[in-house]
């Protein structure tokens, strides 16, 4: 409605305002340029002038906004797109960047929300704190880019467009999206396994693996092992889910043993109304005890289980012998990375 009225208005200086509008509702005040849009959200205009460069860092230095620019294919090798002096980035969100070459151009802090990045060329550039949530990076050129601190979204847009395509019940789009998604995470592992930030690598090999489990069918077996991988340990990039899961079963096999009775020599340890608060605490301490001894596969033998705690027990040695063992693994994973 805004755009609208600005055209009506604008009609009456003999020239028409362009008609972009974004989805939250922002309105270009540019003339639009013979036709609807301005020259700058014109999609049909092939963006190759000889002093397209100057002209988009002369924009930017208005200070308004720059959202939907159409710039596909565009050549901005090493543009100046650096806000000085403010802490906030030039707004350019909800671009069109399709296989724009933006080599070595200077973006520190830009905000490029929404946009497509698709096969956009960012070999060598500075993306220091730039923004690229939400955007479609399907072939994006990342190569010896400064990536320290870019804020990367919780998820791909192919990942929200696949949940509405399973919605839909579009399988095989649901798949491709998903396929799209996997491929994008492992370039960007790579990418940032290779500039030294494991961290960063972690995560988008986290995002990966999940990605691949949710193109398998879903009562799969090999669904349901990748998930309960993903649950123990992140795929072997958690070592605290390890940790906190040895505690749980430390604990929840002590409580167990409590209430099952275990042997020490010829008395009973266990749970009974018979004895005292400070007994009964004693005796679960006691439990615990052994409990560790028996997932770390200690067994010293002072003490034993009977009847249904051997079963327990048998259950623990057997979780706790194959928990330390990937502990170590996923520890040396990541220290080593």
């Amino acid at each position: 409605m805004t755009c609208l009225l600005l055209s009506l208005w604008a009609q009456g200086m003999t020239q028409k305002i362009c008609l972009y509008q974004s989805i939250d509702g922002y309105c270009c005040d540019d003339l639009a340029d013979n036709g609807e849009f301005c020259y700058w959200h014109n999609d049909q205009i092939i963006k190759n002038d000889k002093n397209l460069i100057e002209k988009l860092e002369q924009r930017a230095l208005t200070g308004k906004p720059m959202r939907g620019f159409s710039l596909r294919k565009a050549n901005l090798q090493g543009i100046n797109l650096v806000n000085a002096g403010s802490k906030q980035g030039f707004d350019m969100r909800d671009c069109d960047l399709y296989r724009a070459d933006l080599s070595q151009a200077h973006l520190f802090g830009l905000q490029l929300q929404g946009s497509s990045l698709m096969k956009a060329n960012f070999t060598g550039s500075n993306l220091h704190k730039a923004n690229i949530t939400g955007c479609n990076l399907l072939g994006i050129k990342l190569n010896d880019a400064k990536l320290e601190y870019l804020e990367w979204g919780d998820q791909l847009i192919q990942e929200q467009q696949a949940k509405t395509a399973e919605s839909r019940k579009n399988i095989e789009l649901r798949q491709d999206l998903y396929q799209q998604a996997e491929e994008i995470y492992r370039k960007l592992r790579l990418e940032t396994e290779r500039q030294g930030m494991p961290d960063v690598a972690g995560i988008f090999f986290q995002r990966e693996m999940k990605v691949r489990r949710k193109q398998c069918p879903v009562w799969s077996l090999e669904r349901f092992i990748s998930l309960v991988v993903d649950l123990f340990c992140g795929y072997g990039e958690k070592p605290l889910r390890v940790i906190g899961f040895s505690m749980s079963m430390i604990g929840l096999s002590a409580i167990a043993y409590f209430l099952s009775g275990l042997k020490h020599g010829e008395a009973i340890i266990g749970f009974t109304l018979q004895q005292g608060i400070s007994e009964n605490l004693y005796d679960l301490l006691e439990c615990l005890y052994f409990s560790v001894i028996t997932f770390t596969t200690l067994g010293y033998g002072d003490i034993v289980p009977t009847d249904i705690a051997r079963l327990i027990a048998a259950v623990e040695a057997f979780c706790g012998s194959f928990t330390l063992a990937l502990f170590v693994v996923v520890f040396v994973k990541k220290m080593t990375r």
